[in-house]
């Protein structure tokens, strides 16, 4: 086995290149000691468990979930060192650093155990969710306990009948004297449950009107596992999913039983809060494509620099070489362009140019992660399709990531239709003028071609995925030249 070796100079470099200098308040210094010192700690404490994590896997006791052995130790070690307030405000007990660092923290975890990462980076996008749309006093009460580690988060949004096409919600909510109940059951959890903290906050997305209201009959609630005296209130695991990776990641079925709950921002106004959680998960989503990438070329080019055959090599092989370039490539300009997206939303300045590259991130991030664990395991060959070097258990856990948080053909989709029509299409024309600055003029008339052939269509959908991979070539080349142009 190749030990995890976090990739903090290309995280560095990519801060650079991104522009997080310009940040209010940005310290270098500070950045690079924040990364560095995560990245010691995934490394000796976090990396450790991946392998054995995903053998022994988790499961039900009594009825509530037990994680593999050591992750309530590493889990204690993370919370007392304060990582889970990073990017919380200060006021509420966090550090209150930038985005950008938090992403990094983000990636380093996931390369070192996306399945432990899984359970834990749900805090930060319910954090920015309360603060968005809930009142003083859930501030007040949550985010000190988001940012201490005490509870962990969940988003119980899909149900079996309602994944991608959320009108088909079920799960209701009704008034009662003292706020609201949440009746129904919820898949695909994840950290539905675990053992690592003594309770647990569920964001829920639940039907506060009449079926027929669709989408504009939801709410979000906050749904805490446990009262304020500590009793337990009625939620219940009723399974932990068999899944083909994440094995150490708890993926709940779960049944709400008039669990008591507050609604957080407007009486149908859940869609809105419920894409602030999304859209920061789906750039958390990104970066563990990118994780898995960078892991699956370290692992690649480190045995392929030791693997000899024909008398040299393998590294120096033509097809071996290409690929690990290829990897390299990947996971560098995906990364950039995440960070990108990060400095924007941190700035605040253009939104509009964040709207248009989260999607674009996800699908870029996520398919670079997949191909570059299958391109690691021809690169080992028979010990690549083996457990010894663990880059089976790479593609295994990479992808997932083309499917949660919206599946790629869903954003890909959405590229092509909202985010270039209407009010959605200031969106394109903020990443028209950001890839006008850093592209050539022939990659930008060329991705022009296909998203004017996109807008005269009379099914853009047909051609949605063409026009995903043009914006991907152009974002690439936008990021890699911008890189050259800076030296860095």
């Amino acid at each position: 086995m190749i030990p995890f070796r976090a990739p903090v100079d290309d995280i560095l470099a990519a801060f650079r290149a991104a522009g997080a200098a310009h940040l209010p308040g940005w310290d270098d210094g500070l950045a690079a000691e924040v990364v560095g010192h995560f990245a010691r700690f995934a490394e000796t404490a976090i990396a450790p468990l991946d392998g054995p994590g995903d053998r022994e896997g988790c499961r039900m006791e009594g009825g509530r979930v037990r994680m593999p052995a050591g992750f309530v130790a590493a889990y204690a070690d993370y919370a007392a060192q304060g990582w889970p307030g990073l990017g919380l405000p200060e006021a509420s007990g966090g550090q209150g650093l930038p985005a950008p660092i938090l992403g990094a923290v983000t990636e380093i975890f996931a390369g070192a155990c996306h399945s432990l990462q899984m359970v834990c980076g749900l805090v930060p996008g319910a954090a920015r969710t309360i603060l968005r749309f809930g009142t003083p006093e859930q501030q007040a009460l949550w985010l000190p306990r988001l940012a201490s580690g005490e509870w962990l988060a969940t988003m119980a949004l899909t149900e079996a009948g309602a994944g991608s096409d959320l009108s088909g919600i079920r799960t209701r909510a009704f008034p009662v004297d003292d706020g609201w109940r949440i009746e129904g059951e919820k898949i695909f959890i994840s950290g539905g449950d675990q053992d690592m903290t003594d309770r647990i906050l569920h964001l829920v997305l639940a039907r506060t009107g009449l079926p027929e209201e669709g989408t504009r009959g939801l709410g979000l609630f906050l749904v805490p596992s446990h009262d304020e005296a500590g009793g337990l209130a009625p939620v219940r695991v009723l399974r932990i999913e068999e899944k083909l990776g994440l094995h150490a990641s708890p993926t709940c079925q779960m049944a709400f039983d008039a669990a008591p709950a507050t609604l957080l921002g407007e009486p149908g106004g859940g869609l809105a809060a419920m894409f602030t959680m999304m859209n920061h998960a789906r750039l958390d989503v990104a970066l563990q494509g990118i994780a898995h990438a960078a892991r699956a070329h370290d692992i690649a080019a480190t045995y392929a620099a030791g693997r000899r055959q024909g008398g040299r090599a393998i590294a120096d092989h033509a097809d071996v070489r290409r690929k690990l370039t290829t990897m390299r490539e990947a996971a560098r300009d995906a990364r950039q362009l995440v960070h990108t997206a990060l400095v924007a939303l941190e700035s605040g300045e253009n939104p509009d140019l964040v709207d248009f590259l989260t999607p674009v991130c996800k699908v870029m991030g996520t398919e670079a992660g997949i191909r570059a664990a299958d391109m690691a395991i021809q690169v080992l060959g028979g010990y690549g399709y083996l457990r010894e070097y663990r880059v089976e258990q790479i593609w295994r856990d990479a992808r997932i990531t083309a499917i949660y948080e919206g599946t790629n053909g869903i954003h890909a989709l959405t590229l092509a239709t909202r985010l270039l029509r209407g009010r959605g299409s200031r969106a394109a024309e903020a990443f028209d003028g950001w890839a006008a600055q850093r592209a050539s003029a022939g990659e930008l008339a060329q991705w022009r071609e296909v998203r004017d052939c996109v807008l005269a269509a009379e099914t853009p959908e047909e051609l949605a995925e063409d026009f995903m991979h043009a914006t991907i070539r152009l974002a690439a080349a936008a990021v890699a030249g911008f890189s050259r142009g800076t030296g860095t």
